[in-house]
């Protein structure tokens, strides 16, 4: 419920419906690559494409918005940012209050080692570990939900030793991909994928075969 997302935040990260309104977030695990952009791409491929996985993601969720003609569907994407800079949504956030991943931060470690550092927190689903990305937001906005109950997220990272491995490699080593892997996963980005995703934005374009006209 949008409710639970609103309770946690500020009021300027307040989504804008009634605390009852249906919400799901949604998730891409490690196969989307090959089973969704890869093939998106390839039918684009004569188009210009800006970037291949957000646009990728926002055609398949408008396909599933024209699988509910009879209801007003809102989509909010998580690279989408409001006038002031700030994101539209706060994507670990909301997978935290829908029980989708846990949202591990500086306050769930009791000894903390960092001092003045600033430390982020980063999600973790029990099956994909890091292995996964939060990508949007359904709101249903004529959906009232009040008895819809709140699932917890799965604590996967419960001691205190792990939690702080995890919090310093997600800060400090961030590039080696250890984070994702703090829980035993059932699967991980492919080689090709963590290529992809290695590779800066602009250079992207080339691993997946788009012509220059794209970039």
């Amino acid at each position: 419920k949008v409710g639970w997302y609103n309770a946690v935040l500020q009021p300027a990260f307040h989504l804008p419906y009634p605390e009852d309104t249906l919400a799901f977030v949604v998730l891409s695990t490690p196969s989307m690559f090959d089973k969704a952009l890869k093939p998106f791409v390839n039918k684009e491929r004569l188009k210009i494409i800006r970037d291949p996985v957000d646009q990728c993601v926002s055609h398949h969720l408008s396909c599933v918005k024209e699988k509910f003609p009879d209801q007003k569907v809102d989509i909010i994407y998580d690279y989408e940012i409001l006038p002031n800079r700030k994101p539209k949504f706060l994507a670990q956030t909301a997978a935290h209050v829908a029980g989708a991943a846990y949202y591990y931060q500086r306050k769930d470690v009791k000894l903390d080692p960092w001092g003045k550092k600033r430390i982020y927190g980063v999600c973790i689903h029990p099956k994909y570990g890091g292995w996964f990305a939060i990508r949007a937001v359904l709101l249903f906005p004529d959906i009232q939900v009040p008895l819809l109950e709140q699932s917890a997220p799965i604590d996967c990272v419960s001691t205190e030793e792990k939690r702080i491995e995890l919090l310093e490699q997600f800060n400090f080593h961030w590039q080696d991909w250890r984070y994702r892997d703090i829980v035993e996963v059932k699967e991980r980005y492919s080689e090709e994928q963590k290529a992809y995703f290695a590779t800066r934005p602009a250079e992207r374009f080339g691993l997946l075969g788009l012509p220059g006209a794209a970039q």
